[in-house]
């Protein structure tokens, strides 16, 4: 089994986390181990990567991958947990911390694992194949939960209509794969909005693989984590692939750089706050020529942000 994945922002992301040949660096979705391969170039002998994916799938190539490199530790897990697992091996804090949030392109270009709207398959987009699944929940949520969601999580502005469309649909029959909610979210949409660029069910397939994985809520939780495991001048990197994920990032990383928050006519600073890190750069994007090898590397942002104290 190979699990193919074209690692975004390849190089610019792990310069970012200006690696130390003797450090301790954390890949939290080493997928494929595109990203994970190009640190360990950086790594010396007696430098350490922990290799973390919540896909069985990953986890079996990564450990077949690595399986001779003494220097790589491969968890299967999500990276909310990346404190405890480097606690439990006995490292207290990394030298760099990488989170890619992408959809792999295995995921993705797999029709059975129910991410895709281009082929049919099982509606089931688990990033872990455990818990509930995309279908469990189009066949079981309220009509207004639906629409919360496509509307929070996709950003759809016909939401409303397509969670009718979805509750009307299932009355006669379950929901159960993905090119029958493709049909169901194209009957809900005008055919004007049907012509615009991108795929009519995109935002819709976006919300309920972020709801079916807690994308959003894990990644609020993990950011603090992943800063929390870092060592003072050790950096945190992130790539993001759409707008909530960047403005949580965003935000979190502009808190963490706040310093003073005394009213500006004090004379001196009586609050004592200071920064807990700082941002090496603003942001990343692709290059012209990533996104011409590879299209889905378009929407990707890279952040990062160093650990003052």
């Amino acid at each position: 089994m190979e699990f193919s994945h074209i690692s975004v922002l390849l190089f610019e992301a792990v310069d970012s986390l200006n690696i130390k040949k003797d450090g301790v660096y954390v890949d939290c979705t080493a997928g494929g181990g595109g990203h994970s391969a190009e640190i360990l170039k950086r790594l010396g002998p007696c430098g350490r990567l922990f290799a973390l994916d919540q896909d069985p799938e990953a986890i079996e190539t990564l450990n077949e991958r690595f399986k001779d490199d003494e220097r790589v530790t491969v968890v299967r897990t999500n990276f909310e947990n990346i404190r405890s697992v480097l606690l439990s091996h006995g490292v207290t804090s990394a030298d760099g911390v990488l989170a890619d949030l992408g959809v792999s392109s295995h995921q993705l270009d797999s029709a059975e694992r129910g991410f895709s709207f281009h082929n049919d398959a099982p509606l089931d987009m688990r990033m872990s194949k455990e818990g509930a699944s995309a279908a469990d929940l189009v066949n079981s949520l309220s009509e207004r939960e639906l629409e919360r969601i496509i509307r929070v999580n996709g950003e759809e502005k016909f939401s409303r209509s397509i969670a009718k469309a979805i509750v009307r649909e299932r009355e006669k029959k379950p929901i159960e794969t993905t090119l029958e909610l493709v049909d169901v979210i194209k009957s809900a949409m005008p055919e004007a909005a049907k012509r615009n660029p991108g795929h009519p069910a995109r935002r819709t397939f976006q919300a309920l693989r972020i709801e079916v994985n807690g994308e959003l809520e894990k990644l609020e939780n993990s950011l603090n984590e992943m800063f929390e495991s870092l060592s003072v001048g050790g950096r945190l990197s992130v790539i993001t692939f759409h707008s909530l994920e960047d403005r949580i990032v965003k935000r979190k990383f502009a808190s963490l750089c706040v310093g003073c928050t005394c009213p500006p006519d004090f004379p001196i600073c009586v609050c004592g706050k200071t920064p807990e890190g700082k941002l090496p750069f603003k942001s990343v994007l692709p290059s012209e020529s990533e996104i011409e090898n590879n299209p889905r590397s378009r929407s990707a942002r890279l952040r990062s942000i160093e650990k003052l104290k």
